[in-house]
């Protein structure tokens, strides 16, 4: 019922195979781009990505697919069945070391960098009636987590390894996406929901509207704990309705990722129009307002594609 998976023809992995370089860019280039549910925050900003690459690259078909995000989009880029994907900086640098707990069957040795672009923001929001106001307060009450092995997910088990949690201390587990945990939480079915998305995600907006909520922090300690690429950030207040203070949370940075097989010069073009109609991302979404050509580089899990180097190189980013 989650998987609102798109068909697509893997027609890319044709186009690329035939090795066709800028000289003959009449032939037809297939980009693929790899997103998350329709709901978050991966989808728009796929959307506009895919249509400012069918106008910026020559002969370029372009299409978004709709995925279970990081963990799927870095497996189907392994397997040459998309061009660019979005993804969190952890799943990156766990499908690039292997771990199959995760969701990665081994190391997925193909994965090259495009860029850093905005930071995921770890938001645990619990019904005030729940009493939750601490993750301590968690054991023994229901949270969703988000999709099994997404990269909420993996966000969740390594804030509650760096709390001293274990899922078993929870009441219930609910692997739901955004949308469906935010609605058994307004009919008093669940208690709390953890959301790894940009500031303000549309489904925490729609629950704090409906319901009063405690946003709970996660403190900076915990997040130390963990280490990269997971930060210390704060929510500010105001971000949700009811929510009085500011509050410490963890973010994990996400990425755009292709693959080796991926042309130099489509890995160029790529990169250089992602940075050349950033206006037209965050008209898409907002979350797109944090992205920074400086700050691309930052943390990145896997070694840069060829053709986002030598964009780089030109910019004076990389020597």
């Amino acid at each position: 019922m989650h998987n609102f998976r798109t068909k697509f023809i893997a027609a890319g992995a044709l186009a690329l195979s035939l090795g066709l370089g800028a000289a003959s860019a009449k032939a037809q280039e297939f980009i693929n781009v790899l997103t998350g549910g329709t709901s978050g925050v991966y989808y728009p900003l796929g959307v506009a990505l895919s249509e400012i690459y069918g106008k910026g690259i020559e002969g370029a078909r372009t299409q978004v697919q709709a995925t279970k995000a990081s963990v799927e989009n870095l497996n189907l880029l392994q397997q040459g069945k998309g061009e660019i994907a979005f993804a969190l900086g952890d799943a990156v640098k766990l499908a690039a070391e292997g771990n199959t707990e995760a969701g990665f069957p081994g190391k997925l040795d193909k994965l090259r960098g495009v860029a850093a672009i905005y930071p995921n923001y770890i938001q645990i929001v619990a019904s005030k009636e729940s009493g939750i106001k601490t993750l301590a307060d968690l054991k023994g009450k229901s949270l969703s987590v988000g999709a099994p092995a997404s990269g909420t997910e993996l966000n969740a088990r390594a804030i509650f390894a760096a709390a001293g949690l274990k899922y078993e201390d929870l009441g219930r587990v609910e692997y739901l996406p955004f949308a469906e945990s935010v609605e058994l939480i307004k009919n008093r079915q669940l208690d709390a929901t953890l959301q790894s998305a940009g500031l303000g995600v549309a489904s925490i907006r729609d629950l704090a509207t409906s319901v009063p909520i405690n946003v709970v922090a996660v403190p900076a300690q915990d997040v130390a704990k963990i280490g990269s690429p997971y930060l210390s950030v704060t929510i500010p207040k105001g971000t949700y309705e009811g929510q009085t203070e500011d509050v410490a949370t963890a973010a994990v940075g996400n990425f755009l990722i292709t693959h080796a097989d991926v042309s130099d010069e489509t890995g160029y073009q790529m990169t250089k129009l992602l940075f050349e109609n950033l206006d037209q991302l965050t008209a898409a979404h907002a979350a797109a307002k944090t992205i920074d050509m400086a700050k691309a580089l930052d943390g990145m899990p896997v070694p840069l594609h060829p053709g986002a180097e030598r964009y780089y190189k030109e910019k004076g980013l990389v020597k």
